[in-house]
């Protein structure tokens, strides 16, 4: 629970659940979330219920971009969708920006304002990369799910190949929280 929401009450703040973009950010969300969870159960100093409403709550900024494939009709390019995500949360309230955080620096390994000023990204010139356990655990859990084909489970192998597009800093770390996580 978020305050006396939970996090699908947050989320249909923003969407309609009888949406294909809703059933299969759900559907995401719930994969990431099982994961994530069972991740930070084996690690007593983490946050188990933020780290479970986090996962639902990581690509709630979606329904902004524009991704047709995977029923996002939108105007934003899709690697935006952290920084609409966390922008949404903190128009509900204050106390939302924990979750907000998680949205901004989960794209990739978390994306640094050298990447991004390096690749011309259509997002802030300033770092989004995971800080807190939960933020790491949440990023690291995203990675072995796609929206484009949620019947499947990435291997490492998979993420890392994925997440060479970002540069070889993101593989790196995802190796790494792969020793710790995996």
């Amino acid at each position: 629970m978020i305050g006396n929401l939970s996090a699908k009450d947050v989320l249909l703040k923003f969407y309609d659940e009888d949406s294909d973009l809703f059933k299969l950010l759900w559907h995401h969300s719930c994969q990431v979330a099982e994961m994530a969870l069972d991740i930070a159960s084996r690690f007593p100093e983490a946050d188990q219920d933020f780290v479970y409403d986090a996962s639902l709550l990581h690509d709630v900024g979606i329904i902004k971009t524009h991704a047709p494939s995977i029923f996002c009709n939108g105007d934003e390019p899709y690697i935006r969708h952290g920084i609409l995500g966390a922008e949404m949360l903190r128009g509900i309230d204050a106390s939302m920006e924990p979750y907000a955080r998680v949205c901004e620096c989960h794209t990739g390994a978390g994306i640094s304002a050298a990447e991004i000023e390096r690749d011309n990204l259509p997002l802030p010139h300033r770092d989004m990369i995971p800080v807190t356990l939960e933020e790491k655990i949440v990023c690291y859990a995203d990675k072995f799910f796609s929206k484009s084909h949620p019947e499947r489970t990435r291997t490492p192998e998979q993420v890392a190949k994925s997440l060479a597009k970002f540069g070889e800093a993101g593989v790196e770390k995802f190796w790494e929280w792969q020793r710790r996580f995996g």
